[in-house]
């Protein structure tokens, strides 16, 4: 038997998605070797949030103090690594979001764990689960072993389906925390929150991006996607570029999103940013160069000038609604 661990990510009063797809990800590890998925849920004030969390039938460990008030690695990492030991857990999970990649290392440090990340998916035989991970900005899929009794990984959410609510909830439990504020080396020093009526990128059912090609000018981008009641995102180019800010960036050293439908509009398709759109469910190219290797990947292109045909799309989204 062996019980995976699978850390929470919350904000603004609400279990972020991303832990959902995490959730199923462990589900999937518990099924394969037998066990039992606990969610470790860490922060100041979370009794709403345990409750949620316990409908989808984990067992729900809170930590609960003022010192994780904050999302600190140096704060959260003794505390989970404590959990993991205290429950028998043997694969210690999350999204592979920016709060995952802080924390987990540092829990696989304190754990002597080998760790894997961004997975996405499982092979293997019975207990002996492996991962499946990209390299090389997503050209080679490499099916990693992982030989240390605990295994700590994160998951690429767009690889897995949301979990689902359960018939019976979990049960929740109070988890002691006896870190000394004093003591940490880190302090949070602030946080500027991004505030768009949009979609948030990672979550969008809807994303039209823009690079290159638009020239700075992201007016038809912003134009289309409100429209359509999307996301914006844009390549690393544009965001080097200073024309559009760093959280919009898709790609392998962005953020990794895969919508319904994913429209990109001056994009060349540099396997950089293929690695962050390319699971996405329709493709929709629109680019003035017919060789642009966006194309061998769109469902859909149109070779046009984006400012001709952004606007035109744009107007006739518009007047179908």
């Amino acid at each position: 038997m062996s019980n995976v661990l699978i850390v929470a990510e919350h904000g603004a009063g609400a279990i972020r998605k991303a832990t959902l797809h995490a959730l199923a990800a462990g589900q999937e590890i518990a099924r394969r070797t037998g066990g039992q998925v606990h969610a470790a849920l860490l922060g100041k004030g979370l009794g709403p949030l345990a409750a949620d969390l316990a409908a989808y039938g984990v067992e729900v460990h809170v930590a609960d103090a003022p010192v994780l008030e904050r999302p600190l690695a140096e704060a959260f990492a003794p505390v989970l690594a404590d959990l993991a030991k205290a429950i028998g857990a043997t694969h210690v999970g999350a999204a592979a979001t920016a709060f995952g990649k802080d924390v987990l290392p540092r829990v696989a440090a304190r754990l002597e764990a080998g760790m894997a990340t961004e997975v996405l998916g499982f092979g293997g035989d019975g207990a002996n689960v492996t991962f499946r991970r990209p390299m090389w900005a997503g050209n080679v899929l490499a099916e990693v072993e992982i030989a240390t009794a605990v295994k700590v990984f994160t998951v690429r959410t767009t690889e897995f389906a949301p979990a689902q609510r359960a018939a019976a909830p979990g049960a929740v439990h109070a988890v002691a925390v006896s870190i000394d504020p004093a003591a940490l080396r880190t302090r949070h020093a602030g946080f500027r929150e991004v505030k768009s009526e949009r979609p948030e990128l990672t979550e969008a059912r809807v994303v039209v991006a823009g690079g290159r090609g638009t020239k700075g000018d992201f007016a038809p981008i912003e134009a289309l996607a409100d429209a359509l009641g999307a996301a914006v995102g844009a390549s690393r180019a544009a965001v080097d570029a200073g024309w559009v800010p760093n959280d919009w960036q898709v790609g392998q050293t962005g953020k990794v999103v895969a919508p319904e439908l994913y429209v990109a509009a001056g994009i060349s398709g540099a396997i950089q940013h293929l690695a962050g759109m390319k699971g996405s469910k329709v493709i929709v190219a629109v680019n003035k160069d017919p060789d642009a290797p966006i194309f061998q990947f769109a469902d859909y292109g149109l070779v046009a000038d984006l400012f001709q045909a952004l606007p035109a799309l744009t107007a006739k989204v518009k007047a179908e609604k």
